[in-house]
């Protein structure tokens, strides 16, 4: 997978300040990329945009 230049990463506002974060970035609604911030650098996780979606949903749910 090739790096998205410039991507937009967030991470939750209810990620603590413990370093136990990953942030996500989106690419034009069709696939989410997530990584560690501890390792900003290092390997980058895609996801299509509606298994993410199916994915919060769930944890919202309290599901996971």
């Amino acid at each position: 997978m090739e790096r998205i230049d410039g991507a937009r990463w967030r991470k939750s506002t209810f990620s603590g300040n413990g370093g136990e974060c990953v942030e996500v970035a989106t690419d034009a609604a069709t696939r989410v990329l997530v990584r560690d911030t501890k390792n900003r650098q290092g390997a980058v996780l895609e996801f299509g945009a509606e298994p993410w979606k199916r994915f919060v949903a769930l944890a919202k749910a309290g599901g996971l």
